[in-house]
């Protein structure tokens, strides 16, 4: 199956992997009203997490590494990003929002990307 991502050396090929990836898990997951989508987007510097209702094209909720009560604090980047995932629980469920779907974005499901998921169970949000 081609998904239209081109093949190339080193670092490239790893984007291009991590596309196709993410264009496989995105044609089955789509945000509804009832249940919309957390989408997680991870850099080398940050984590970022948005609860978006894919129907009506909204953002319900994001939190990210960049807000003011995250930005600077201590620990890892582990750490950060549990920060990050008890925030973005709290904004949707402020929301309206108790379930959501989760995306991760075509990264493997372990780290920072745990880490930000198992904050939002712990804060109440279902998945």
């Amino acid at each position: 199956m081609a998904y239209g991502v081109k093949i190339a050396k080193g670092n490239a090929y790893k984007r291009a992997a991590a596309k196709r990836r993410h264009i496989r898990i995105r044609k089955r997951i789509s945000g509804t009203p009832e249940r919309p989508r957390l989408v997680v987007t991870r850099s080398n510097r940050g984590i970022f997490a948005q609860v978006i209702d894919d129907i009506a094209g909204h953002t319900l909720a994001s939190a990210s590494t960049l807000d003011a009560s995250i930005r600077g604090g201590e620990g890892d980047k582990s750490a950060q990003a549990q920060k990050v995932g008890a925030l973005v629980a709290e904004r949707a469920k402020a929301a309206g929002v108790e379930a959501v779907v989760f995306d991760r974005g075509g990264k493997q499901y372990a780290g920072r990307i745990a880490a930000l998921a198992d904050a939002a169970r712990e804060a109440g949000l279902k998945f």
